[in-house]
């Protein structure tokens, strides 16, 4: 079993959370994580990411394997149609680790963007390429549509019976539009567990067939992440950096703050961010609470979001992710004759100037009043990407727990839809359509402002 080298350091959290502060939550925490283990607490159903290497075991990881190689060889693209935990996972390690096989990976069904799909439908005009489409029904509307599209494109290319080869749907596992498709046309099918919710699901199906046919090796990922649950059992908070966030986190909610930014000094960490902020909203935003979950991509977001950062409302958090080492190692050149006041840096790595840049961000930012704490990792590979995502949800569950709510449910999200269903016509709601539809149409009067 791989070792966690993932360090969490909270020396930049006082005086607002101090390590007696802090360690005040063992009980709390302790009794949490207790609930989420035995099921005791709500959404106990949707458990089943809490062991890695049961929920992606070496039989369904070679399985993975082999349809993503046959995948690959008879294409030159991947599209992955899926909206929310569908896609973000997935995004989030192939852009953090194989940033090149990101140009063949590319992502739809995730808005309802008509220029956006126009736009991939064109790149892909003389491309064959493969679907995985992600859907536990088959119907959710941005999916759903997006599937129409893509597939009707590719059997016009390569016909239908070619297509079903190069087409892979991964959902429920008994019932279900797409399930019934799947099985009528021949593709190729994963399950989406019954025990695991879309943001939940990155180290499943969900995630794994898109991120393999990438090229990342998912056995590692599901290694390092299996290598940090095993961790976890130590609930000391002492010994546990998961436990130590999620109390540290709530201990300053506790406190007025009501906005936490993840913070990266690495772009390929932009749709790790991504994912993070799907994980927290979604699980913690609910019944009037949770913290605002935001993200900062440094140093470029130091030009803009850092003035609010560093003198703005004084009700923010931040919570670095910081790359150690493996950096390409770059050197800045000498002058050449360009007076741009940098000779000082003639030799340096750019590695080693960006993790200064970080610790003069985190440091003002904490004279700001803007308390923060630091996620180290060793190196930006498999295994510590992998235990930084079971990190992060293993520390998401029971932060909502102490919180006192469902880190698992999502009731907020259908709100959007039944009014977009309404306003659709789709059957079954047409008593709404009406009412709806003054709702948006008519509106108070004298509300609409134009230029004069």
């Amino acid at each position: 079993m791989a070792q966690t080298n993932l360090r969490l350091d909270a020396r930049y959290l006082e005086p607002e959370a101090s390590r007696e502060e802090v360690l005040k939550w063992q009980e709390d925490v302790t009794l949490a994580d207790e609930r989420l283990l035995s099921g005791k607490g709500r959404g106990a159903a949707f458990r089943g990411w809490l062991d890695p290497c049961a929920l992606a075991p070496d039989s369904l990881l070679d399985e993975i394997c082999e349809a993503a190689d046959a995948l690959r060889s008879n294409s030159g693209a991947l599209v992955v149609i899926g909206i929310g935990g569908s896609y973000l996972g997935a995004r989030a390690v192939i852009e953090a680790l194989a940033p090149d096989s990101a140009q063949r990976v590319y992502f739809a069904g995730n808005s309802i963007s008509g220029d956006y799909h126009a736009r991939l439908l064109a790149k892909l005009q003389s491309e064959r390429f493969a679907l995985n489409v992600i859907s536990k029904s088959g119907t959710t509307t941005e999916p759903a549509i997006a599937f129409r599209i893509f597939r009707q494109r590719l059997e016009a290319s390569v016909g239908r019976e070619g297509a079903a080869k190069l087409i892979a749907a991964t959902t429920d596992a008994n019932r279900g539009a797409l399930l019934k498709l799947a099985r009528d046309e021949g593709y190729r099918r994963f399950v989406v567990p019954d025990d695991v919710g879309g943001r939940f699901s990155v180290l499943s199906p969900v995630g794994l067939l898109p991120i393999a046919y990438a090229g990342v090796d998912i056995r590692a990922l599901v290694r390092g992440a299996a290598a940090c649950a095993a961790a976890c059992a130590n609930r000391s908070l002492d010994a546990n950096p998961a436990l130590y966030y999620a109390a540290a986190r709530n201990t300053l909610y506790s406190r007025g703050f009501t906005v936490e930014m993840l913070a990266h000094f690495e772009p390929r960490l932009a749709f790790v961010a991504e994912w993070w902020k799907q994980l927290f909203g979604e699980s913690e935003g609910k019944e009037g609470k949770g913290l605002f979950p935001a993200s900062l991509n440094l140093t470029a977001d130091l030009h803009s979001m850092g003035q609010y950062a560093q003198q703005g409302r004084r009700m923010l958090m931040e919570t670095f992710v910081v790359v150690e080492g493996g950096e390409e190692g770059i050197t800045i050149p000498a002058n050449g004759g360009l007076r741009d006041g940098l000779e000082y840096l003639a030799g340096r790595t750019l590695a080693s100037v960006n993790h200064e840049a970080y610790r003069a961000t985190a440091l003002a930012h904490r004279e700001g009043g803007v308390p923060n704490m630091t996620i180290r990792l060793p190196r930006l590979d498999e295994e510590n990407l992998g235990a930084l995502l079971y990190f992060f949800e293993r520390a998401c569950a029971v932060s909502g727990y102490l919180l006192r709510v469902n880190p698992f449910n999502q009731p907020g999200v259908e709100a959007y839809k039944k009014h977009m269903f309404a306003l659709l016509g789709r059957p079954g709601h047409e008593e709404q359509t009406q009412a709806i539809r003054e709702k948006v149409e008519d509106g108070p009067s004298g509300c609409e402002i134009t230029f004069a």
